[in-house]
């Protein structure tokens, strides 16, 4: 137990001295498994792991959705979405920033990355925020606070990770995540409307389309429907799996944007190129984290922790916001991927012991990491937007998310008092 404790202190260490979390993680996992049993059984455990893991059906999923989220964030097909939301919302006062929170969603879904989210719609929103007069707080806020649904509304790669360390079925993950993405996104839409009816300066009006052109500019979301469509639909019905799922979709992805004329050899080659590259850094990752969470397991570091939990009579909804507090003040200094591949193989057996449902704490672990996307001093989101967008001044941008951070508190605490809104849809299908 000592070993396992040492192990995540270290991790931890390494984490804030800036060493990449999947050497991290690997290190210290093949360090602790040496100490703790033989130098050799570790030296097995590595390329064990590492090819239980590349061999994996279920882990083909992250390249997939990846290539499916490069190739629409590249080709500019969001930038449709983004024209089609501002038709219909653009002339109420706050209609820029609503239109930009819709962007984000429907953006989302199909690329299933809080980072691209936020960078892409840095340059599609931003200048037309700016060009109206919004200012540079709820402007950035609502770019960075509209990626966060990025890791929750299907396809996401949180979840996949979250479903391979916990072997929980990722389907019921994605098909659990729709509503409470849906709820996030009304509740964003109303922070922003009453944002703007208090600071009317900050949101101004734009100007009305008219109806024929609202309903013209929704040809260019075509795609985005589809494509969410098929995979949600499919594994709802139980058509495909989610690693199939992801095949298709990238498969769709691309043949739209090369019918559409938006897709060059040029462009295709950067695309599998950055493809690549992403997942190469997060297969390294979960190589880290699946040999750390053997360390964990061997340590006995989770039955020590469970043992104690027993002992101090902590149980039920009292351990749960106990783990949602650790992981809220975890969020402020630590990135929302790091957090669940150090932590979430650790309370994940604390969760079934209490007789709680996997997949609802996916859901609420997830939405607790979006918080930790936005909020000081450690915000990644900010940070991105603040490589794409550099005249804005951080605290600007932590400021203006005040009003987000705390409509993300209240949506935890709906889901968190009632499962039912996370788990409905899964019993549907189940």
């Amino acid at each position: 137990m000592t070993i396992g404790i040492l192990a995540i202190i270290a991790v931890l260490i390494l984490s804030f001295l800036r060493v990449p979390l999947g050497f991290s993680l690997l290190t210290v996992g093949l360090v602790g498994i040496a100490l703790l049993m033989d130098t050799s059984v570790a030296l097995t455990l590595l390329p064990m792991t590492i090819s239980e893991a590349v061999l994996s059906y279920e882990l083909a999923v992250v390249p997939m959705f990846i290539l499916m989220g490069n190739v629409i964030s590249r080709t500019g097909i969001s930038e449709d979405l983004f024209k089609a939301a501002n038709a219909f919302f653009g002339h109420v006062r706050g209609g820029l920033a609503l239109s930009t929170m819709v962007a984000c969603a429907g953006f989302s879904s199909v690329c299933g990355s809080s980072y691209a989210t936020a960078a892409t719609m840095s340059k599609v929103a931003y200048p037309s925020m700016r060009q109206y007069g919004y200012s540079d707080g709820l402007a950035t806020a609502t770019i960075a606070a509209g990626g966060t649904l990025g890791i929750l509304i299907p396809p996401s790669i949180i979840l996949v990770i979250y479903g391979i360390l916990t072997q929980t079925n990722i389907g019921d993950l994605f098909i659990a995540g729709i509503v409470p993405g849906l709820l996030g996104l009304v509740m964003y839409m109303l922070a922003i409307y009453l944002i703007s009816l208090r600071h009317p300066n900050a949101a101004p009006r734009g100007p009305r389309t008219a109806w024929k052109d609202r309903f013209y500019s929704l040809k260019g979301t075509w795609s985005f429907v589809a494509i969410f469509a098929l995979i949600i639909g499919g594994l709802y019905l139980k058509w495909f799996s989610p690693t199939e799922a992801a095949g298709i979709g990238a498969g769709i992805a691309i043949l739209i944007a090369a019918v559409s004329g938006k897709l060059s050899l040029k462009t295709l080659r950067i695309v599998l190129l950055e493809t690549a590259y992403t997942s190469v850094i997060l297969y390294t990752v979960l190589f880290g984290a699946l040999l750390f969470s053997k360390l964990i397991s061997y340590s006995g570091l989770a039955e020590g922790i469970l043992s104690y939990v027993q002992t101090l009579g902590v149980s039920g909804y009292s351990l749960i916001g106990f783990i949602l507090l650790v992981f809220l003040i975890l969020g402020c200094v630590m990135d929302s991927l790091a957090i669940i591949l150090i932590f979430v193989p650790l309370f994940a057996p604390l969760i079934v012991a209490q007789g709680f449902d996997l997949v609802w704490f996916g859901i609420i672990v997830v939405v607790a990491t979006e918080i930790a996307l936005i909020t000081p001093p450690i915000g990644m989101n900010v940070f991105v937007l603040r490589a794409t967008l550099p005249s804005v001044p951080a605290h600007t941008m932590f400021k203006g998310l005040t009003p987000f951070i705390i409509t993300d508190l209240i949506r935890l605490a709906i889901l968190v008092s009632f499962p039912a809104i996370a788990l409905w849809l899964v019993k549907m299908s189940g």
